[in-house]
Order: structure tokens, then C-alpha cells, then sequence
């Protein structure tokens, strides 16, 4: 099982090239569905931060999903079956670094897969697809 992985963030140079694959991969255009975000640490200067699912081992998300949505993924992170969401976002308020994103078409989170799709992307080695051991 594998996870996704922020390796360097000072590499990053705020291009976005991740989260717009991310959404591509699911078909879409734009940065709106994806799972992955790039914010800046204060311009330029400072950097940006990558925001991505972290694979905790006892997700506070899953802890906070009344109807059992997200379920615990093997290696880390969860899995989330869209038909149980009912689309109350406390996943969104409970993940401790704001990696759940919020889908506002379909009312339901964005949950990271650690698919790997947004590494292939990155042109700086910023994220990596490692194994979990």
C-alpha cells in the first residue's frame, strides 16, 4: 500500500500543475474537485504550502462522520463512499490541517486516494508516492 508523500515543500514554486491533474484525473477542468491544494506562506518570499491528505493512522475526519462515510483506508487515510455522506462537512472542520476539501456542487468532501497521479505532475520532486511500511 502506498501513500502520498510532501517530501520538500521549500521546492515548491506554487505552479499548481498538482491539483490541477488531480482534478483532471476524475475528469474535470479547474481546481475545484481536487484533493490537493497549494497555498502561499506569505508571497513569494516565504514559500507555499502544500495541503494533502497526510494518511493519519486514527483520522480525526472518520471520527467525525456521523453516518460512517469514511472508512479507514489500509496504510493510512480513509476511503469515502459517497452514497452514505449525507454532506454535513464535519470531516471538513475535523481534519486538524485542512486536507479534506469540500466539493460545493455535489455537497461531499474531496478525499485524497494516494493514487500518485499529482506526483508525476510535480516538475519540482516536491511530492513522492511511497511505500507504507
Amino acid at each position: 500500500m502506498k501513500r502520498l508523500v510532501v517530501v520538500d515543500s521549500n521546492r515548491c514554486v506554487g505552479c499548481d500543475l498538482c491539483v490541477y491533474a488531480c482534478t483532471n484525473r476524475y475528469g474535470h477542468i479547474g481546481i475545484s474537485k481536487s484533493a490537493i491544494h497549494v497555498r502561499s506562506a506569505g508571497g513569494v518570499e516565504r514559500g507555499f504550502v502544500v495541503i494533502v491528505c497526510r494518511a493519519c493512522k486514527d483520522p480525526p475526519c472518520a471520527r467525525a462522520c456521523p453516518v460512517n462515510a469514511l472508512t479507514l483506508r489500509q496504510g493510512g487515510g480513509v476511503v469515502l463512499n459517497p452514497s452514505k455522506c449525507i454532506g454535513c462537512g464535519f470531516c471538513v472542520n475535523a481534519c486538524d490541517i485542512g486536507a479534506v476539501m469540500w466539493d460545493s456542487e455535489f455537497m461531499k468532501p474531496v478525499i485524497c486516494t494516494h493514487c500518485g497521479y499529482c506526483v508525476t505532475f510535480c516538475p519540482h520532486n516536491v511530492l513522492s508516492l511511497e511505500e507504507v511500511g
